[in-house]
């Protein structure tokens, strides 16, 4: 007889979902989220682990194993580590840039010169230069973002309005930038190159970036100091001038990074000198101590530690220093880095489901004319950006989708890769329960659904693609190539 226990379990049959079965898991998640976050005020990391339980299930029953899921969530975490380390070196850098003096130094600056009436539209200009420079809109937040909603706090100026500047001035670098990641990502996915990608991106993000910048200049000069406002700016001038101590040696954090960016030197490395000569000066040019620098680091810089400076005392300061002082750290960014890996954990599951592979074939055989494909690839990862809440797997999934369709009906890839950059990658930080959304929250101290109405550039850019790919205005098309052919299965015996 053979003996039971030398016998391998039966391996479990892998069912290939159907179209319902396939959709179940999104259409949870995203019920789950919308319910949780908008009505119930849940905490999005808790709902996005639940909708991973859900995923989970459901996969069970299709006949994947928990060692399957676990290799699916490890390969998409695995992807997300560089940019999950980056977000946690850009807490560093905020804390340590507070602490330094340098954005306190660009604020002060800015409640000097700038008029209530222009700050929208200046919100929006330089994040935008600056986010071209550097490649990264989330480091462009962490640090000009943060010292111009300062500004804008500190004059009284519309937070959400700001905020909606910033972001969109943010992403449109995200966009346009050959140092930006998911630009150098949507050409290598969609089969195009770097700068042909980003030439024929002006299409549309040229047009999506003027129409933003005439509203934002337009709405700004709805903005106006009054009295009060006036006297909220002189006593957060006064604080910061007594605080601190300004001068021009305060400009170099921002130096370090401009100059990495333009030598294309790593982002991790990069934010981490920046930030170890913002501790430096920190120490020598502002008098704190090194127990003090550790903690701005590390959990974030308090109005706390100006106790002793300038005669500062920081149980009497005013509200808007406070709210401009007490932020960073690496732990400012737990949050953000818990929705990261959720996120990642539920796409790992859908993947090895063959979820999405079912969906995004259900969607491809219902395209025929050059608009609908335009229009399908949009949709495609603008529900990518939601279900999952991820920037890298809203270029990914749905290009690896699109990849085959674009050169069979004559289109160039690059038309792809700049829809694949139109819709999901600046839709992501409008989503309440993605990690994007969830860093701009936390770091510009505005909520998504309140800042979300006025990042137009994330919004202009998709619209205009879409139109584009029906009015065949700015569409490259190529000689269509042929259908790959499958290899024949041989004969078995």
């Amino acid at each position: 007889m053979t003996d039971p226990s030398t016998m391998a379990p039966p391996s479990r049959e892998r069912r290939t979902p159907g179209l319902f079965v396939a959709a179940l898991p999104v259409v949870l998640m995203l019920a789950l989220m919308v319910t949780g976050t908008l009505w119930l005020g849940l905490d999005a990391v808790v709902l996005l682990v639940a909708a991973c339980a859900v995923a989970g299930v459901i996969a069970l029953t299709l006949g994947v194993t928990w060692d399957e899921m676990l290799e699916g969530i490890r390969s998409k975490i695995d992807s997300a580590m560089p940019a999950l380390l980056i977000l946690i070196s850009i807490g560093i850098l905020i804390g340590t840039w507070t602490l330094s003096g340098t954005i306190p130094m660009i604020v002060d600056w800015g409640l000097r010169s700038i008029q209530p009436s222009w700050i929208v539209i200046l919100a929006f200009l330089i994040t935008m230069v600056v986010s071209t420079v550097t490649g990264t809109s989330w480091g462009s937040v962490g640090t000009v973002g943060v010292a111009l909603i300062g500004v804008a706090g500190g004059l009284g100026v519309s937070l959400p309005m700001t905020a909606g500047a910033i972001i969109s001035g943010a992403y449109f670098g995200d966009k346009m930038s050959p140092m930006s990641d998911t630009t150098n990502l949507a050409p290598a996915v969609a089969g195009s190159t770097l700068f042909e990608h980003i030439r024929h991106l002006l299409w549309t993000t040229g047009p999506a970036a003027v129409l933003a910048g005439i509203l934002y200049l337009v709405l700004g000069r709805t903005q106006h100091a009054d009295g009060q406002a006036v006297q909220r700016s002189q006593a957060l001038q006064d604080v910061l001038e007594q605080a601190f101590h300004f001068n021009v040696l305060l400009l170099l954090p921002p130096a370090v990074v401009l100059v990495g960016a333009v030598m294309k030197k790593p982002a991790l490395p990069t934010v981490i000198a920046s930030s170890v000569v913002a501790g430096a000066l920190g120490g020598i040019v502002q008098g704190f101590t090194l127990e003090q620098i550790s903690s701005a680091a590390a959990t974030g810089f308090t109005s706390t530690m100006l106790d002793g400076h300038g005669g500062i005392d920081p149980q009497h300061l005013p509200e808007a220093a406070e709210t401009l002082l007490n932020r960073g750290g690496m732990a400012s960014m737990t949050t953000t880095v818990l929705i990261g890996l959720a996120g990642f954990a539920f796409a790992g599951i859908l993947t090895v489901t063959g979820c999405l592979d079912v969906l995004m074939h259900r969607l491809l055989a219902k395209v025929r004319r050059t608009g609908g494909i335009i229009l399908a690839t949009a949709m495609s990862s603008l529900g990518t950006a939601l279900a999952m809440g991820v920037s890298y797997l809203t270029i990914i999934v749905p290009g690896q989708a699109f990849k085959d369709v674009y050169p069979e009906r004559g289109l160039a890839p690059k038309n792809l890769s700049r829809t694949l950059e139109d819709s999901g990658t600046v839709f992501v930080p409008l989503v309440p329960w993605t990690e994007a959304a969830a860093y701009m929250s936390a770091t510009l101290g505005v909520a998504t659904m309140a800042y979300a109405p006025y990042a137009f550039l994330n919004y202009f850019g998709v619209i205009i693609a879409v139109i584009c790919g029906y009015t065949g205005l700015g569409i490259a098309r190529q000689k269509p190539a042929p259908r790959p052919t499958k290899e024949p299965v041989p004969a078995t015996a």
